[in-house]
């Protein structure tokens, strides 16, 4: 091993007993059984906060009891964020079916199909929830992007993750809506090994530096948010993320067979 931690790369291929991660990362370490350290931590993980059965559902039915409280005498309850993926399609379909009056809103960088447009404005139709569709600044969004690409980093999504924050927070700031419902959840995501990616995504330190050593532009239109200033829209707006999807019992291809009309 390296003096930095980091393994050589003269180290003999391996790939897991039990998934299919394998020596391509550097920081892999296996067990006597061949089992590596990235899918054991992630059942660690997932069983410490695991579903539980009748238990999970009641500590979601008081969230929904308090969004409702909060979003009295207001236009919405909650914001959702879509993507047209299964996973934030189903957290709407979710909130309409415990009686939340969500506003959905998408993040257009530039990138969206005319399909997946559609579908999400379809869904919105169906759930009988209204939709908003925050469209980024194209020149000055595609320079930052060009700054990332330029730059070489792993994360070349992180302008994009940034971005559809920013604008979360700022919409629900605007509409004084005090939850978030986020489609994150632990049974389909989370398990990037560090080596792979910069996982500190809100990093602006990084993402200014980016931007000015790679671009000729300085960012005026395109929401940007960091550490602080979620803090501050937590602080004094008093916005909560809540992830309905670890509270129940959800499976992908379950989800991917609903019927969206209620």
């Amino acid at each position: 091993m390296s003096s930095n931690g980091s393994l050589s790369n003269k180290r003999e291929y391996q790939m897991c007993t039990r998934c299919i991660m394998d020596t391509s990362d550097p920081d892999i370490q296996f067990d006597e059984q061949g089992i590596c350290n990235h899918c054991t931590s992630f059942i660690d993980r997932l069983q410490s906060r695991q579903y539980v059965k009748g238990e999970s559902e009641a500590i979601w039915s008081h969230y929904v009891e308090v969004i409702k409280q909060h979003g009295k005498g207001k236009q919405y309850d909650c914001i959702v964020g879509i993507s047209g993926g299964v996973d934030s399609c189903y957290t709407a379909y979710l909130c309409k079916k415990h009686g939340l009056r969500a506003l959905l809103i998408h993040m257009d960088n530039g990138w969206d199909t005319e399909i997946a447009v559609n579908n999400i404005i379809t869904l919105a139709k169906e759930l009988d929830f209204d939709y908003m569709s925050y469209v980024l600044d194209w020149e000055e969004f595609k320079n930052i992007q060009l700054a990332y690409l330029k730059a070489s980093t792993v994360d070349l999504e992180m302008p994009t993750d940034i971005a559809i924050l920013a604008s979360i927070y700022e919409v629900a700031a605007k509409n004084k809506i005090k939850y978030i419902i986020s489609g994150g959840n632990l049974s389909s995501e989370g398990i990037l090994p560090l080596h792979w990616g910069y996982h500190s995504y809100k990093d602006m330190k990084m993402y200014n530096h980016i931007v000015r050593k790679y671009s000729n532009i300085s960012i005026k239109k395109v929401p940007v948010i960091g550490l602080l200033k979620e803090s501050w829209y937590r602080f004094f707006y008093k916005i909560k993320t809540l992830y309905i999807l670890n509270y129940i019992d959800f499976n992908k291809d379950v989800a991917k067979n609903t019927s969206w009309i209620i």
